[in-house]
């Protein structure tokens, strides 16, 4: 299970600096009204994406800075989004981090990489659920409860299913649309069509051809200059009256007598009759190399109108000979599609009404599965109501059918709720108590434990108008709820925060004329105290209730 295990805040609020090493399970946060608890929660919020100014930052400060860090294998699951979004993906930590600046420069990042404030927000409602006076609640969106309707159902196989048909019946439909065009715009299209396939048909066009083309297209049309500078050299070697040769030839015979005095310097007479013989090769090849170039002006011409021909094809089709082949062949393609398009337009209808067949069977069975779990998640979920002291409310997971398939299938949810009787159901993000919203989602949550795969829960101010038995059973509903998610709770009932495995308190002090506000674990008899003053004092008679709630 993933959790958050680290909370950072510097220069928010009240808090200079914080440094929370969260535990996993249920963990409660609990301080005098004031004491700056809810800093806590306005940390999360900016850390989900919640927009703010610079009037959070602390007084005298230029900067804010919050950081968390998530831990747990399955954040692994997050990084097809991240990696979409250009973002570090994670191992088995994800890094969240918003700064503020007093100037307005704000800042978020994600694993160390720059993101947007949308991408951010995205990520934070797969990670977190607050429950409180505030709007990051995950449980309010239709398409939500929609997929904990399913997940309570157990539908995702189905689900998939259906998602899988409902994709084909698009695909297909698209097509049938883009080939069923107006008889003009077909004939237009199919008339481009021609002349593209010809004009590339027509120049029998050869992969590889190009460079080749090219190449000799270069020499022969150089091959005048090439032949008078081959020819220059040979003569300059050897055909003119005072050709280098010849004058060689006379270096030579002084040489040989050279040697013949001073046989020390028969190695320069050597070297000079190599240079002579290699001269001599040079100049017997430069007279074939020009001999053998073609000064034919009508292969140069046919050599020049093909270099042209592959330039206006490019320009046209592509940026290579190869890229052009292409393009003729897709042409080739979508007319042979269009010229038979009555019968491809048949072929398309038969397949999308088999597609739709499958849609509606598979569609129908997916109702059903929601059909059948929808009065039992209302039941599961009325039962917690009961719990948490709304003895006679009422509560739908109202199914509707939607006027056209979607993704999702057939069906819309609707969560309803009403807290008193004779008041009407309505949508949950129509009930205006911060105190009945977060118990609603307390006993939501409770029922969907299992299925629901957001991590981190909440809650704030779900106290509110609550004591007595109720205030033991939200304690005994957030334990049970922290057997598959990490809770955290800001509360000021001592039955609830007596159930946590954790146990913060915030405090709050004047140092040299500043306000601070800190956190600090209580345990032992740290934590009997806490809870003996919240339960009015810390008499001896609160002391031994205090004893007695904790475990």
């Amino acid at each position: 299970m993933a959790v958050l295990n680290l909370l950072r805040i510097k220069n928010l609020a009240l808090v200079e600096e914080l440094e929370w090493q969260i535990a996993p399970g249920f963990v409660a946060i609990t301080g005098e009204t004031g004491a700056g608890k809810s800093i806590i929660i306005g940390a999360l919020q900016l850390l989900l994406g919640e927009r703010a100014d610079k009037s959070v930052i602390r007084t005298g400060a230029d900067l804010c800075t919050v950081e968390a860090i998530f831990t747990g294998e399955e954040l692994q699951k997050l990084n097809p989004q991240l990696i979409e979004a250009g973002v570090e993906p994670c191992g088995e930590d994800l890094i969240l981090k918003r700064t503020l600046s007093t100037g307005g420069s704000n800042r978020q990042f994600i694993n160390g990489s720059p993101t947007t404030l949308s991408i951010l927000k995205n990520l934070g409602d797969e990670l977190v659920d607050l429950h409180g006076p505030h709007d990051h609640q995950s449980l309010l969106s239709p398409d939500k409860q929609l997929a904990l309707l399913d997940s309570f159902a157990r539908a995702g196989d189905q689900l998939d299913e259906y998602q899988r048909h409902f994709r084909q019946l698009q695909t297909l439909t698209t097509e049938h649309a883009a080939l069923n065009t107006v008889e003009t715009a077909r004939e237009q299209e199919l008339d481009l069509l021609r002349h593209q396939i010809n004009e590339i048909a027509s120049a029998n066009l050869v992969a590889g051809e190009e460079e080749e083309i090219e190449t000799r297209y270069k020499l022969a049309s150089n091959s005048k200059r090439l032949i008078e500078l081959a020819g220059g050299v040979a003569r300059r070697l050897s055909e003119s009256d005072d050709a280098v040769l010849s004058q060689l030839a006379e270096t030579q015979r002084l040489l040989r007598e050279l040697e013949k005095i001073d046989n020390s310097i028969s190695q320069f007479a050597s070297a000079h009759e190599t240079a002579v013989v290699e001269l001599s090769e040079i100049a017997r090849s430069l007279s074939n190399y020009a001999e053998k170039l073609d000064l034919d002006p009508e292969q140069l011409a046919v050599l020049e109108q093909r270099v042209s021909l592959f330039e206006t094809l490019k320009r046209k089709y592509g940026g290579s000979i190869a890229e052009v082949i292409e393009f003729g062949n897709r042409a080739a393609e979508r007319m042979r599609k269009i010229e038979g398009r009555d019968a491809e337009l048949e072929r398309l209808a038969a397949e999308i009404e088999t597609a739709r067949t499958n849609l509606d069977r598979s569609g129908e069975t997916l109702r059903k599965l929601r059909a059948k779990a929808a009065p039992k998640l209302s039941a599961n979920i009325r039962k917690n109501l009961v719990d948490l002291g709304f003895r006679q409310s009422e509560f739908e997971a109202q199914l509707s059918t939607l006027p056209e398939p979607r993704a999702t299938g057939f069906d819309s949810v609707e969560l309803l709720f009403s807290p008193n009787p004779g008041e009407p159901l309505k949508p949950l993000r129509s009930v205006a108590s911060s105190g009945e919203i977060s118990r609603v989602m307390l006993a939501i949550k409770s029922a969907l434990a299992a299925q629901d795969a957001i991590p981190l829960l909440v809650f704030d101010e779900i106290d509110t108008n609550v004591g007595g038995e109720i205030a033991h059973a939200v304690g005994a509903k957030m334990k049970a709820l922290a057997d598959d998610h990490q809770v955290l709770c800001i509360t000021h009932l001592p039955p609830v925060a007596a159930c946590a495995s954790s146990h913060f308190v915030v405090t709050k002090e004047v140092v040299r004329g500043r306000t601070h506000s800190q956190l600090t674990e209580v345990s032992g008899k740290a934590r009997q105290e806490e809870i003996a003053r919240m339960l009015g004092g810390k008499s001896d008679e609160a002391m031994k209730l205090a004893g007695a709630m904790l475990p």
